[in-house]
């Protein structure tokens, strides 16, 4: 347990910013594939490890390709390693696991190759927002894996779960949460637009924008950590020290089945649903054999036994999967989630992060 605990850290710290070692796979079994190969780029760490020992053997098994693991640094750093590497017409990874904001950068330069859906059929049991498109509808990446950020709460201190992330805003809850640091990170405007504005249509102008944030400095008074290190508020959600914030689904599941107090809910108006997709980097000569992959992993089966083995949340949909409701549950939910706004990210990056500063954590 305590292995997969620290896993979720290493994956997500691979967006928000911590650098992974570099890594290969060799394996005696995959070198005799050689004919067939295909350099793959995923999150560093336990991630990592993970998916070289539950998945790349298995592809290749099924397949004939040989996979390359290569451990990706943060999200941004990566993708100016792939752009720069594609201006040369060379791929350090023909196929990577991207954040979605990195998708958007990517494909305002063209870095991804559209990938042809009619050589992807396992792609029809996706779940639609997991389809990255250019503007102009072309494919530019597949959902690879995705995870939620919940409202957790101590059991100790809070004998009944919340059920609404109203909760935040509770007069009662006055110096009792625990919220992450970034405006990019914590997703907590698209939280405040589904919670009092009706969903995150209010942040397509700035005005709107700006009453999110009055609405959101509203929680200011209750908030006790924003949290930048994700242990430091695991270990005060535990205590009870701070006894409610957001925090990721898997990990609050992984500490409940350790014995601690805490508890993790899906609020009626969603968890916050974060992913990252596989996109094939134009520079690659290995295209035939990214979209046997691709097509491999988007099968039911795989996206089961990544749920169970790596705990991420299925791309696919629930009706085509063999995983039992508590497996489903440990994961993900039916409820529908709230889809963070990546192209505010995108677009006005300087200015909310601005903003940010000014109004909520300043």
């Amino acid at each position: 347990m305590k292995k997969i605990l620290n896993a979720s850290v290493s994956r997500r710290g691979v967006l928000a910013g911590s650098l992974a070692g570099a890594g290969m796979l060799a394996m005696p079994s995959i070198l005799r594939a050689q004919d067939k190969s295909l350099k793959v780029g995923v999150y560093g760490g336990y991630f990592k490890d993970s998916f070289d020992k539950n998945i790349f053997p298995e592809f290749t098994k099924a397949t004939g390709i040989a996979v390359e693991s290569i451990a990706e640094p943060t999200g941004e750093a990566w993708l100016v390693q792939l752009e720069q590497a594609a201006k040369a017409g060379q791929a350090p990874a023909d196929v990577s696991m991207m954040s979605q904001v990195a998708m958007l950068k990517g494909q305002s330069t063209e870095l991804w190759a559209p990938l042809d859906t009619a050589k992807i059929k396992n792609a029809s049991g996706l779940i639609d927002t997991f389809v990255n498109k250019y503007p102009d509808g072309r494919v530019a990446g597949i959902g690879a894996v995705a995870w939620y950020i919940t409202l957790v709460t101590n059991t100790d201190v809070y004998k009944e779960a919340p059920t609404s992330w109203a909760a935040l805003w509770d007069p009662a809850n006055a110096d009792k949460l625990g919220l992450l640091a970034l405006v990019s990170n914590s997703f907590l405007l698209e939280v405040t637009a589904k919670t009092h504005f009706g969903g995150t249509q209010v942040l397509d102008t700035e005005e709107g924008i700006l009453k999110v944030f009055d609405k959101l400095a509203e929680v200011k008074p209750n908030v006790r950590l924003w949290y930048r290190d994700e242990a430091q508020f695991e270990q005060a959600l535990k205590s009870g020290e701070i006894p409610m914030g957001q925090y990721y689904h898997d990990v609050t599941g992984l500490a409940a089945a350790d014995g601690h107090p805490v508890r993790s809910t899906f609020p009626k108006e969603g968890g916050i649903m974060d992913s990252g997709c596989w996109a094939l980097s134009r520079a690659s000569a290995k295209t035939e054999e990214a979209h046997v992959f691709i097509d491999y992993m988007c099968q039911p089966s795989i996206q089961a036994t990544l749920s169970r083995k790596v705990g991420t949340a299925p791309t696919v949909k629930r009706e085509l999967l063999d995983l039992t409701a508590e497996e489903f549950a440990a994961v993900s939910s039916d409820i529908a989630p709230i889809i963070p706004r990546y192209d505010l990210y995108q677009t006005k990056s300087d200015w909310l992060n601005q903003k940010w500063t000014e109004l909520i954590v300043g």
